[in-house]
């Protein structure tokens, strides 16, 4: 398995998690940081074999993760009429991080630095933001804004 579907497994992992805790993705990368996200992208050829509602757990009790209160589902259905599944979202992040990674930086450094960014709130909150191509968001990123 390629490094990409590493970063891809652990971007799905991220909401995946996110979405059962209703916290935002932000929350999660932050409470896990760098190494426990260098670790999961290590073992991530492993773990996309696993069960992953048992991985979501595993990692919630692992690093003593919060239950929130944000509602995936809780968006405007005049601009959103499907809810991006967690895979769905996952590539749209791989994506960005990819498009928008710096020369000297590594993927769990793009994890940290795009999940950190506005550009999260908009794409989180199924405003439409989602369906736009990569190459939109990626632009939108490096302008910050939509």
């Amino acid at each position: 398995m390629s490094l990409l579907n590493d970063l891809f497994y652990i971007c799905f992992l991220i909401e995946k998690v996110s979405r059962h805790l209703h916290q935002r993705n932000s929350y999660v990368v932050n409470k896990l940081g760098y190494d426990p996200l260098y670790h999961l992208i290590s073992v991530a050829n492993v773990l996309h074999s696993e069960n992953s509602n048992q991985v979501v757990y595993d990692v919630i009790e692992e690093y003593g993760l919060k239950q929130g209160n944000f509602h995936i589902e809780d968006v405007n259905r005049e601009l959103c009429t499907h809810i991006p599944t967690e895979l769905d979202m996952g590539k749209v992040y791989t994506r960005l991080i990819v498009d928008t990674l710096y020369p000297d930086e590594d993927y769990i450094e793009g994890i940290l630095r795009i999940y950190n960014d506005e550009i999260c709130i908009t794409l989180d909150d199924n405003n439409g933001a989602y369906y736009e191509p990569s190459y939109v968001i990626a632009r939108a990123y490096k302008n910050g804004e939509f």
